[in-house]
């Protein structure tokens, strides 16, 4: 049996003991429907045209996550931000960790989704928000929602600034030979007000592990809501992540995602403006080895005028890795003043490693300002000199210029003790100390 007919199939089983009236069910069966139409998209379709998913559909996998598995703390402690006090909502191999997780209802909700899709004091905000933004007719998203039941629900209300940063991390144990899992998160930062999350996928051991993940999230009015995805797994997982984010008047929305590991990881990352004056800011590090592969696709839809989103990512990729940046900018007629900028900037260590970089723009508007381009090359051998005959090193001059090469990316994360956990995530991947603080 395929595997796709394998997702098709044990649906029913899915569905057992579920309300069939249920909103959600019929939501869910719609979902599937469409993926059973279209299936896993193949480098046919042009949004794929750089990246694969045959290797990684090509065998089996354990769709339903099993009983709960115990992890001792110390065994994952690192994985958190520990020197930050933070709200967690952890999930081993697709299943809740109470014993981890640090969740509230004091003021804001941080919890599962299960218990807001099933709790009547949920409804009204799982009938206005849930699956209204996720692109229906995208395949993966489909599946997502086909089985949408786990994964993290918050909710900020109006005029609340979250007090502590929020983390979502998803680990699997290797329990299973090869596991499939499925998250889905709903996020609603309501009007004027304000939330730092951080969410993190992590395999514990080697073994094949495919995420195929989704997030909607609404920044209402004068909101502001800081976003960050750390992307360092072992080199057996695989990560297929969309992220839907709907922004209305006055309102900033930030996502930083840093790609440092994994085996093939996919970030569609879709904002929609619904007001005037939305600041979107969109940047990205990714640093590649071996065969590794990362597919970066943003879309940034201006539909309303005097809006403004930033986007900048850098690669740096060595050995065979292989990196795509497909960005694209759609500007609507009536978004007049529009100020859009898309960069993305890659460096190549290695002959053998490959960059494939679309920046799109698609403008209907007359008075708008635009700008968007791409760099591919090598460090600057001129710059690499000068380091050298100061006394430096060339394993420690690279490291260097590589740093200097992502820091306007790292300048703009708000969290001290992440920024520092991601400096030296960097500086573990080049294979270097730097000897001195970042």
């Amino acid at each position: 049996m395929e595997f796709k007919e394998k997702l098709v199939s044990s649906h029913l089983a899915f569905d057992d003991g579920m309300d069939l009236s249920d909103l959600v069910h019929q939501t869910r069966v719609a979902a599937l429907k469409v993926f059973e139409e279209k299936g896993f998209p193949t480098k046919k379709d042009e949004a794929w045209k750089y990246t694969s998913l045959a290797n990684l559909i090509n065998q089996d996998y354990a769709i339903f996550p099993k009983d709960e598995t115990n992890v001792d703390l110390k065994e994952v402690k690192k994985y958190f931000l520990f020197d930050t006090d933070t709200y967690k909502v952890i999930f081993i191999d697709g299943v809740y960790s109470p014993f981890l997780s640090n969740t509230t209802h004091d003021g804001i909700d941080v919890c599962l989704l299960s218990a807001a899709l099933s709790k009547p004091k949920y409804k009204k905000l799982i009938d206005t928000y849930f699956n209204k933004i996720a692109n229906q007719e995208d395949s993966m998203t489909a599946l997502n929602t086909s089985y949408a039941k786990e994964g993290a629900f918050i909710y900020i209300p109006k005029n609340v600034v979250a007090e502590k940063p929020i983390e979502i991390i998803h680990f699997s144990t290797g329990k299973e030979k090869a596991v499939w899992l499925q998250p889905r998160n709903l996020i609603v930062v309501d009007q004027n007000a304000q939330v730092q999350i951080i969410e993190r996928h992590q395999s514990l051991k080697e073994h094949p592990v495919v995420t195929n993940c989704v997030t909607e999230i609404y920044v209402h009015q004068d909101a502001f809501m800081d976003y960050y995805k750390l992307q360092n797994d072992l080199e057996s997982a695989s990560l297929i992540d969309n992220t839907y984010i709907i922004q209305e008047k006055n309102s900033h929305a930030s996502v930083h995602t840093f790609s440092l590991g994994g085996k093939l990881t996919r970030n569609n990352l879709n904002y929609f403006h619904k007001g005037e004056h939305i600041l979107s800011t969109l940047k990205g590090v990714t640093i590649l080895k071996g065969k590794q592969h990362v597919d970066h696709a943003t879309l940034v839809h201006h539909a309303q005028p005097n809006c403004e989103s930033q986007q900048d990512y850098k690669g740096i990729f060595s050995e065979r890795s292989e990196g795509v940046f497909n960005g694209q900018i759609l500007v609507d007629k009536i978004a007049q003043k529009t100020n859009a900028f898309q960069q993305n900037n890659n460096i190549l260590l290695d002959d053998k490693a490959t960059v494939n970089t679309k920046p799109q723009l698609e403008i209907y508007a007359d008075d708008v300002k635009c700008s968007h381009g791409c760099t591919i090359g090598q460090l600057d051998e001129e710059a690499l000199f000068y380091l050298r005959s100061r006394g430096i090193p060339k394993k420690e001059a690279k490291a260097l210029l590589t740093y200097a090469f992502a820091n306007n990316v790292l300048e703009s994360v708000q969290l001290p003790s992440l920024k520092k956990r991601i400096n030296n995530q960097i500086a573990k991947k080049l294979g270097v100390s730097l000897g001195f603080e970042l």
